[in-house]
Formats: C-alpha cells, structure tokens, sequence
C-alpha cells in the first residue's frame, strides 16, 4: 500500500523533471504520465488506505475520499488533452504551463489529505499561486489583468482564512483549552470552544475558502481567470480548485455542527448560496464571452453546492453528489469550448456561428454540455438538483424551492441563448485564422467527461453511492 505523501510527491517529482526537461514537444507528455500515475495511486489508497490516525498531518477521512477520487480522475481525463493542446501551440514556451500543473495537482492533494488547519491553508494558497503562471499562458494584456486579478482577490480570500484559522486556535485558548489545529482535536473540543471567537472563525473561514469557490461577492475573478486561462487549466478550476476549497468549507462547516452552532452555519450557506446564483443569473444573460459565461455558470453552481449544506441532511448528500456532476460536466464544456475558441479564433459568441458544421464533435459536446449543465435529464447535474430540491421542500422550504427554480429557469434562458446561437445556423466563411479543426486528441477526453456525467444521471455505482452517504454522515455528525 503507497503512503499518502505518495500522491503529492509523485506530481512535485515530475515537475521537477518538466523543468529539466529541454525538449517542448517531449516536455507535454508527463502531464498524462502523472495524470495515470496519481490515479493509480489515488485508487490503490481508496482501495485500502485506514482512516487518518490521531495526531497524522495526512489523513483520508470519507470527505476526503470522495474529493481526492474526483479531482484524481479528472486530473486524468483533463491530462490527456494537455499533449494535443500544447502541440499546437508551439509558438510558447510550455516549461511554465507543464510545470506549473503538476505542482497544481499537487498542492490541491495535499490540501485534501491535510489533517491540519495549517497544513490545508498552505495547500490551498499553493494552488493558487501555482495556477496563476497558468492563467497568464497568453501573455497579453488581458490574460495579466486577469491573472493579477486572480492574485489579488485570491490573497484577500487566502488573508481572511488565515485570521480566521488564528481565531479559531484562540477560540480553544479563550476558554482555557490547550491550543491545537489539528482537525480531529478541534472537532472534539467544539462545543467547549469560546463562542464569540468561534463563530468570528466561521465566518472568516467560510468567507476566505468561498473566495476560492468563488462565491458571491468574492467571485469577481472568475471571470477574467476562466475567460482568459487555457481551457484544460478552466477544466481544472472549475472541477478541481473549486471542489477543494469546498472540502475546506464543509470540514468548518462540520465544526460549526460540532459545536451546536447551526443557527449559524445554515443561514450563512442558505443566503450566500442565493447570492452566488442571483449573481450569476443577472450576468448570464447577454453575456457576449462564452467562456466568461461558464464562468457565471461556476458562480451558479458553487451557489447551489452550499444551498445543500445549508439545507443540511439529504440536501448534503445532494450537495456532494453535485460537485462530483458539476465537475465532470464542467470539464467537458472548458475542453469543448477551448476547442470552438481555436475553431472560431474567438471568444465572443457574436463570432461563433454554426459550431456543429465547422466543429460538429466539439460543438456538440458544447450543445449537450449545456443541455448537462442547465439540468435536463438524464445528465448527472439533473439527478443531483432534483434530489436538491426534493430535500428543500421536504424540509418544508417552499419560497427557497421556488427561488432556486427561478434563477435556473434565468440561468436556462440566459446560457441558451448564447449556446444554441453559437451551434446552430450556417457557418460563417472560414477565414486564415481559423485552421485548427477538431481532433481526436482534443476532443475525446471532453467526450469522455460528458460521458461520465451522463453515467452519473443513470446510474450511481455502489462504492459511489456508499462514499456520498459516509462523506454526508461526516459533514451532519451521524455515525
């Protein structure tokens, strides 16, 4: 059985050899290699490996299970794209971007295993700082605004989690506990912790690691890092920074449960969930950038994530399965749409006309992605809503049940109109720039993740299944 460290160490060794590397046609290659490499490891641990000892830095509980398979796979999925993608661009340099995405991976597995507050703050902040030599793979003078823009808002959210982690250890200290960071000693002092610094914490947390989601009103750089950012490294953004920043939220979540302070928690979630899809629904319609508008659609998304939480029980379950359908549904409409970007050589939706004549694989996978995405059966995004909204109106939440209806229905409209203007129609005349068609290289992986989801609405495997109902049991405190 590999130690744990082993799905950390394998991607920073690579990347090591990626910067050694002197040949920018061989270089791309590793990206696939420790993309099977951290998914052979990831599973022989899910396999096998025992729950996180007392006292570990890394440990796998259920929540981190689950989230550790699914940025694995799609790390995996998203990979195989990368050879394809970089052969043509030739034009960059790729050391920084191949690098860069090993160390990304990386950091995202080490925050997942991290047993310590401090240990998953470092993580997740190397994340981000990994990510922004990514977002910066243009070069010009929109992708820097964006990536900048990314640094610092991202050092805002980063700054907040940090003063909240200093105020959760004083939360211990104020009430004459002995001091500690460690998650499972924190879990079993909650309901001694000093109220007020507690509930300050939760807050800071929930605000900094939402930052990282991008929630409502920290989301102001997901659109320019979406919109600007090669579409692997959207892939791997929207599916896998978002899904780790969301374990940090739901393991505070879970302490904030611990400590009996759902009064707090719940409304916190329930309000910033609406938010997140209010935003997102206002800027969706009209949007003329149709990878600013996945990025709306991530803000709509991580909205309905905490919506779950905060409805809490079977709209937890709900939650958790649909980051894992919001994830794999995601990658398929990045992969998809860098793919029309390079067809088009443009972003604007005014300048794509006919995708499924001049790119039919690509702009169908685009059409049925939104078709995913928007919740129409039998994608995986439909099941896990619907089993959303059952869970808020069997809770008794009619008003929250009929506003989350509504902003989809907004969501629906304004992402529909962009997308089926963008598929369907005549193409226009190509011109010289457009002269990267589909290949098999760039648009099976994005075929392979749209299959994924569809399987997710179809059917849930029982290790799946089982992985969701222990990760829910951990977040509400059931044994």
């Amino acid at each position: 059985m590999p130690h744990l460290a082993t799905v950390v160490l394998l991607p920073l060794a690579l990347a090591l050899v990626a910067l050694a590397t002197p040949s920018n046609r061989l270089r791309p290659l590793l990206v696939p290699a420790a993309g099977v490499g951290h998914a052979t490891l990831t599973g022989l641990l899910l396999w096998g490996a025992p729950q996180a000892a007392e006292g570990a830095w890394l440990g796998l509980d259920p929540l981190g299970r689950l989230v550790l398979g699914q940025v694995s796979l799609l790390f995996l999925i998203s990979a195989l794209y990368a050879p394809g993608y970089l052969a043509l661009r030739p034009d960059r340099d790729n050391r920084p971007c191949v690098s860069m995405c090993l160390v990304f991976v990386a950091m995202m597995s080490l925050a997942i295993l991290s047993r310590h507050i401090g240990l998953m703050w470092i993580g997740v902040e190397a994340s981000t700082l990994s990510t922004a030599s990514l977002i910066y793979f243009n070069r010009n003078a929109r992708s820097i605004e964006a990536t900048w823009k990314y640094l610092l808002i991202g050092s805002v959210g980063v700054s907040l989690a940090l003063l909240g982690s200093f105020f959760l250890a004083y939360a211990g200290l104020s009430a004459g506990l002995e001091t500690t960071l460690f998650y499972q000693d924190l879990l079993d002092l909650a309901p001694q912790l000093s109220r007020p610094w507690l509930r300050v914490a939760l807050v800071l947390l929930f605000l900094g690691y939402g930052t990282k989601m991008g929630l409502a009103p920290m989301h102001a750089w997901k659109p320019d890092a979406y919109g600007e950012a090669p579409g692997v490294v959207g892939a791997l953004l929207a599916g896998g920074l978002t899904s780790t920043a969301f374990l940090a939220v739901l393991r505070f979540a879970q302490l904030g449960l611990a400590a009996h302070e759902e009064a707090l928690v719940r409304p916190l979630f329930l309000a910033s969930g609406l938010l997140s899809m209010g935003v997102a629904a206002v800027f969706m319609v009209g949007q003329a950038d149709f990878k600013r508008l996945l990025a709306y659609s991530s803000v709509e998304h991580m909205g309905l994530l905490v919506i779950g939480v905060g409805l809490g029980g079977g709209g937890t379950f709900a939650a958790l399965y649909h980051m894992l359908t919001n994830a794999f549904t995601k990658g398929a409409l990045f992969l998809s749409a860098a793919n029309l970007h390079r067809a088009y050589g443009s972003k604007q939706v005014s300048d794509v006309r006919g995708a499924l004549v001049r790119a039919p694989a690509s702009g169908a996978i685009f059409l049925l992605g939104f078709f995913a995405i928007t919740g129409a059966p039998p994608f995986g995004p439909f099941m896990s809503e619907l089993a959303l909204l059952s869970a808020a109106l069997s809770g008794g939440r009619v008003l929250l049940t009929g506003a989350v209806l509504l902003l989809l229905f907004v969501v629906f409209l304004g992402m529909g109109r962009a997308v089926l203007s963008m598929a369907l129609g005549p193409a226009p005349e190509a011109t010289a720039r457009d002269v990267q068609a589909d290949s098999f290289a760039t648009v099976a992986p994005a075929a392979l993740l749209l299959l994924l989801s569809l399987a997710l609405g179809l059917w849930l495997p029982a290790p799946v299944l089982d992985a969701l109902r222990d990760a829910t049991a951990q977040v509400e405190g059931r044994p």
